[in-house]
């Protein structure tokens, strides 16, 4: 059970199977994380959605290729596509133009997409691959036993300083995130309230997605919820995408 994607992983880590090694039990915060963005990363799967804010509903695709993640958002009355480029060093998000790519200017990556609670390096959740995480210990999200990740920002820009991310100790899928600022205060929460079964994998092991993830924007001199987008996707079709639509 797990996300990209999140959308992207995103999941991202946002589409998720249950592999074997999923289950044993990670031991250090590089394995954990570890686990979480690989299993969205197995899914070569189209993930369909809408995100929902009031009666404002956008379309978005993500694709899940290996390392690679690409979303496209309908926006402006047009699809604007990115490519979120992994490297052993760090990961770069790009916006695809005709047949170029051109990396996605730092200054406008914490943007909200089309009115949104979702920024594009939400939708990229490019937080995944910083370096280093820190395992905070174990906390319980609802009825879940879950692994409390950090991640700070080594100074690639965007809203965020810390991330916290919680992931579920048995199938290696992030439950919760909530991000921060530099001064310590909240900015956003995801949290996971729905997935769904989309069949089994050659072994017989059981293949989940996310199916809801709702994005909330905090305020950050109270912490109370501001506003509140639904990022909702579709069951995904099974043959991998072949480009852009």
């Amino acid at each position: 059970m797990n996300i990209f994607l999140f959308l992207t992983t995103a999941v991202l880590a946002l589409a998720s199977g249950i592999p074997a090694y999923a289950q044993q039990a990670a031991t250090n915060a590089e394995q954990i994380i570890g686990t979480a963005k690989m299993i969205a990363a197995l899914q070569q799967s189209d993930l369909k959605g809408n995100m929902i804010n009031g009666r404002t509903k956008i379309p978005v695709v993500l694709f899940l290729r290996q390392e690679n993640i690409q979303f496209q958002v309908w926006e402006a009355d047009k699809w604007k596509a990115f490519h979120l480029r992994m490297n052993d060093e760090n990961c770069d998000l790009l916006e695809m133009i005709g047949n170029k790519q051109s990396k996605f200017p730092v200054a406008k990556i914490a943007n909200p997409i089309a009115g949104t609670d979702l920024s594009y390096e939400d939708l990229a959740m490019r937080f995944f691959y910083w370096k280093k995480p820190i395992l905070e210990g174990t906390e319980r999200v609802g009825v879940h036993n879950c692994w409390k990740i950090r991640l700070n920002n080594p100074g690639q820009g965007g809203a965020y300083q810390v991330m916290y991310v919680w992931v579920h100790q048995k199938y290696g899928a992030f439950m919760k995130i909530e991000g921060f600022n530099r001064n310590g205060q909240i900015l956003k929460r995801f949290e996971v309230t729905d997935v769904m079964n989309i069949g089994k994998d050659a072994s017989g092991t059981d293949i989940y997605t996310l199916k809801q993830m709702n994005v909330k924007t905090m305020d950050p001199t109270n912490g109370r919820a501001a506003s509140e987008t639904k990022l909702i996707f579709d069951k995904p079709e099974t043959v991998a995408p072949k480009g852009r639509r």
